[in-house]
């Protein structure tokens, strides 16, 4: 059985008849019948990790990159352990 995509999107878009107020707009629609949606802060800052402003650095990349090519780069393991302690201690706030 093939299902169209115009039969898929009506059953979709169809309201539903089983909910309590069948004929009532939704509490969230404008009177200009377009939906609104209110982020949470958390949603607002994830949302804010999309933008350009929180790209790679490109050139610390390089310079680590170049320092493990030549043998340079030094691991300091008590860094990285303070380092991974202080971010689960401000996940955990």
């Amino acid at each position: 059985m093939k299902i169209s995509s115009s039969l898929k999107n009506e059953v979709v878009n169809a309201p539903s008849a089983t909910r309590g107020n069948a004929g009532a707009a939704p509490a969230n629609t404008a009177a200009s019948g377009k939906s609104m949606v209110d982020l949470s802060a958390t949603a607002r800052s994830l949302a804010s990790l999309q933008n350009g402003d929180n790209d790679v650095n490109l050139e610390r990349v390089r310079e680590i990159s170049d320092a493990i090519a030549a043998g340079k780069l030094k691991v300091d393991p008590s860094r990285i352990a303070d380092s991974l302690l202080a971010s689960v201690r401000e996940l955990l706030k």
